[in-house]
């Protein structure tokens, strides 16, 4: 069992020497709760150097996002945050990098891999390119049978007649009953002085359950029939998340690549179609609808949580799989999705009480959450609201931006005003903005 409480193993990643480096620590979540326990303290002597450290999420924990910072030269320095990550091997990361030669980050790269892969090997178990039948075995094939690590490997034991359970780049676990990991990896990452990510630092958690995988029999496949599986791409290469979309994109194509390396699905090569849902509903949908009359089968996307729950309704509607990589509003484990909507990347509830580790570890005592207001941000928001209270942190406040128009006009006031020692950025490129607003209200950055 996977718990944030618990012995659990840190892995830190230096790329720069193209090595990982394994070492075993301690999460003494008791001692640090001692530490960082009680009331708030007296308000008025609280934070009296007027600095504050920022923290992040998943959106803005890049080194793209770095770069919006580059006439402010350690404006970030310090700032850390959570993503679910896993420790990438030098071979994978390689490949990563043919795909696209110029990727900085590799977030979410893992994820948008094995949902294509597993999207794969589901179609090959069901013997159809049916999107409902192809559903029906997802959850199968990354739990209860022979362990596999490869599309080569997984399709030898399939075509063996053998129960598979897909373990690929960023899976500990095998999905629940709702399609998603029963555990996952989250990274710790750093920004340094150059507002650039230090990989040296970055640190690998396992959080959550394994034995909340699914232990339901798919049903028998009926007779095999050959065909195209046909893929489809709704991720994000513009709009605010599109910082983050390279890694997802070569991931995805690096899943293609490597399932067709392998003699593809049901005697043809898996065909690609990539996609921008523009970090936007409108788009999204447009793209959405361009995917489902190509043909496609299986959609991989969207990128934001909000985006995904917009789209879901026309995906179910025409019958196809949406599969997202990064997905992890809590609130998408029970939508109404028919059985198509699966994602590799684990709920926010096991990300806020990393977050909330983080800010207890650092002795943060009065926090200030930034949030876009939809989906992935009010869950964000919330569970680490919830967490940080119950570990005896009671001054937090948040504030809630809409996402089609950002405005932090005022939002440094507010953050001086509350005295806050602590800034979580629950948001994705619009972030910049809002740090840039606590800037000019005269307070400075804690590294």
């Amino acid at each position: 069992m996977f718990t944030l409480s618990m012995q659990a193993t840190v892995i830190r990643r230096v790329t720069g020497r193209q090595r990982i480096v394994r070492a075993l620590a301690l999460l003494a979540v008791p001692a640090v709760l001692a530490a960082g326990c009680g009331d708030g303290g007296d308000s008025t002597t609280a934070n009296p150097t007027g600095q504050v450290r920022y923290y992040g999420t998943d959106g803005n924990m890049s080194n793209t996002f770095g770069d919006l910072f580059k006439d402010a030269p350690g404006a970030i320095n310090g700032m850390t945050g959570t993503t679910p990550l896993t420790p990438l091997g030098v071979d994978f990361v390689a490949k990563l990098r043919e795909v696209d030669p110029k990727l900085r980050d590799y977030n979410y790269a893992g994820e948008s891999y094995d949902a294509v892969v597993i999207s794969a090997l589901a179609a090959e178990v069901a013997g159809t390119t049916e999107p409902a039948a192809v559903a029906a075995q997802i959850n199968a094939v990354t739990s209860g049978g022979s362990r596999c690590e490869s599309p080569a490997q997984c399709l030898n034991l399939i075509h063996q007649g053998r129960d598979i359970a897909y373990r690929g780049v960023s899976q500990l676990a095998g999905f629940t009953d709702a399609g998603e990991p029963a555990a996952g990896s989250y990274g710790t990452l750093y920004f340094g002085k150059n507002n650039t990510i230090e990989d040296g630092r970055t640190e690998y958690v396992p959080a959550g359950d394994v034995a909340g995988a699914s232990t339901k029999a798919a049903p028998k496949p009926g007779d095999r029939k050959p065909g195209q599986l046909v893929i489809g791409g709704l991720l994000p290469q513009t709009g605010s998340l599109a910082l983050m979309g390279p890694p997802m994109f070569a991931g995805a194509e690096l899943g293609i690549l490597d399932v067709n390396a392998a003699g593809g699905i049901l005697d043809s090569p898996v065909k690609w179609i990539p996609g921008d849902d523009g970090t936007s509903e409108a788009v999204a949908k447009k793209t959405t609808q361009r995917l489902i009359d190509e043909g496609a089968h299986v959609i991989i996307g969207a990128g934001a949580s909000g985006i995904s729950t917009a789209v879901l309704p026309l995906a179910v509607q025409a019958g196809v799989i949406l599969f997202s990589p990064c997905n992890t509003a809590a609130s998408l484990t029970t939508a109404a999705d028919n059985g198509l909507y699966f994602r590799t990347a684990p709920a926010d509830g096991l990300q806020a009480k990393a977050l909330t580790d983080i800010l207890m570890r650092d002795g943060a005592r009065r926090v200030f959450i930034v949030a876009r207001d939809d989906a992935y941000g009010q869950g964000l928001d919330e569970g680490v609201t919830s967490s940080l209270h119950l570990a005896g942190v009671a001054d937090v406040k948040s504030f809630r931006y809409n996402v089609d128009k950002p405005s932090f006009s005022g939002l440094g006031a507010q953050v001086k005003e509350f005295r806050a020692d602590a800034v979580l950025l629950v948001g994705f490129e619009e972030s910049a903005d809002a740090i840039k607003d606590i800037a000019a209200a005269g307070i400075t950055v804690r590294g």
